[in-house]
């Protein structure tokens, strides 16, 4: 559709700048601090919205952060496409690694530098852009809504209530996404499945203050090494993890897929130079690909307690805490997992300490149908315009609202990401290629295109 290239050939830069703007709103939305920017940023968007050229678009408040809702109706006998995507962002913490300000982005090497520049600021606002092309070329070739929201970063709280309250007006054919990465630009991939997740917090007392480590050490227990000790003993030799129960359910591929899944371009050793590290580390008996994205983990996502300051302080702390996460696999199920994690954690801990486990949030594993007519479509989409077909590949990572809108809605959804595993999401130096933001807008309408032509076959 060289009338899609021209118009955005000419808004380029706009696109760019526009984006550029939303970048610069620091909507945190694991902290409090930053509730007024959330607020913001979900104006901006509705603002972004409008313009582009939806219809009915509000700000929908819940009793977290808002959701940002909108739509165009072209006729109500063609498909709907209902596009997710969010707002909120990852802390930006530690700051003292950022090469830039987290909020003030730069484009460096042919890279947007900015907290949510890929998650998922960058990737959801191509399908603004990709939209506004199509409506100021009077192109849509089918329905399409947008619900945007401002919590999936702190697990999507609120997105089930106002699932339940909005069915009428989130009725689609699709949900379609864009917050996953593709092997490259070079060798594009479509997702066709994610890992679920569990997120919980442990915290381990032993005395009931902070005591010298010369008086006390060696009498009374320390929970910081008692911790340590606990977390260690998660996995065995094989890094198998040891929770009785955990594999239970776990859902084993046959050789002939896990020959397919390896058949994806990987290159370890670059991998291995990209990350800074002499080796691969993981569960015994599977490859890095699998261990991304067909078996499931157990990780410390932090760990702190005692004194951390400048200088030294002679202490045994009273009190030690880990965040845990745990990606899980088709036929786990979360609440279980979290149960299971609870009840072993709570019984290795010595008698010398007590031990508290918070269950945070976490989602259901999804794997997406791969002969549905969106699926085709995203796959003739992209393969339209980067001139070969995608290859089909697991996600490591978790989006726990899809397995939501398919149990609350009954939508299946399609996973069309553009961004790059070495994008750096939720770590310091976020990033998202300058190549794949424009490729995203160029593709985007192409699904749209032919989700409408397969829809009437």
């Amino acid at each position: 559709m060289q009338v899609w290239k021209d118009y955005q050939a000419e808004n380029k830069d706009r696109f760019l700048e526009e984006l550029l703007e939303l970048l610069r709103i620091p909507s945190v939305s694991a902290d409090s601090r930053f509730n007024g920017d959330t607020q913001r940023c979900a104006e901006a968007v509705k603002q972004r919205l409008q313009e582009a050229g939806a219809d009915k678009v509000e700000v929908c408040q819940t009793a977290g952060h808002p959701i940002v809702y909108g739509e165009k109706i072209i006729d109500p006998s063609l498909p709907t496409v209902l596009v997710y995507g969010h707002y909120d962002v990852q802390p930006a913490d530690p700051l003292e690694l950022w090469h830039s300000g987290p909020f003030e982005p730069v484009i460096k090497d042919g890279n947007i530098y900015a907290r949510g520049s890929a998650d998922d600021k960058g990737q959801f606002y191509m399908h603004v852009k990709a939209f506004e092309t199509m409506h100021k070329t009077n192109s849509i070739p089918c329905n399409i809504k947008f619900m945007i929201e401002g919590e999936e970063e702190v697990g999507s709280a609120n997105l089930g209530i106002f699932l339940e309250q909005n069915k009428e007006r989130l009725k689609a054919d699709v949900v379609l996404i864009s917050d996953t990465s593709m092997i490259s630009l070079d060798t594009p991939s479509i997702d066709t499945g994610l890992r679920g997740l569990a997120y919980m917090e442990v915290e381990v007392t032993g005395p009931n203050r902070d005591l010298h480590s010369g008086v006390y050490g060696g009498a009374v227990a320390n929970p910081a090494t008692i911790l340590a000790k606990m977390i260690a003993s998660l996995h065995d030799e094989n890094n198998h993890i040891t929770i009785p129960g955990f594999y239970d359910k776990v859902q084993e591929l046959s050789a002939d897929e896990r020959a397919a899944l390896n058949a994806a371009p990987f290159d370890e050793s670059a991998y291995k130079q990209d990350l800074g590290i002499a080796d691969v580390w993981g569960e015994k008996g599977y490859s890095t690909i699998e261990r991304t994205g067909i078996r499931p983990t157990l990780e410390v996502n932090g760990i702190w307690g005692g004194y951390t300051g400048e200088g030294s302080k002679t202490v045994l702390p009273s009190k030690a805490f880990a965040k845990i996460s745990m990606r899980l696999v088709p036929n786990q199920d979360w609440h279980e997992i979290s149960d299971l994690f609870t009840k072993h954690f709570e019984a290795i801990a010595p008698k010398s300490v007590k031990v508290k486990v918070t269950k945070h949030h976490g989602g259901s594993p999804y794997v997406t149908p791969t002969d549905s007519i969106a699926f085709k479509a995203a796959h003739e989409a992209i393969n339209t315009t980067f001139g070969k077909a995608p290859i089909p590949v697991r996600g490591g990572g978790s989006i726990p609202i899809v397995a939501l809108f398919e149990k609350t809605l009954g939508l299946k959804t399609v996973l069309m990401g553009f961004g790059l595993d070495s994008d750096n999401l939720h770590s310091p130096n976020e990033k998202y290629g300058l190549a794949n933001y424009y490729k995203g807008i160029e593709t985007i309408p192409y699904f749209h295109k032919y989700f409408a032509e397969l829809a009437k076959k």
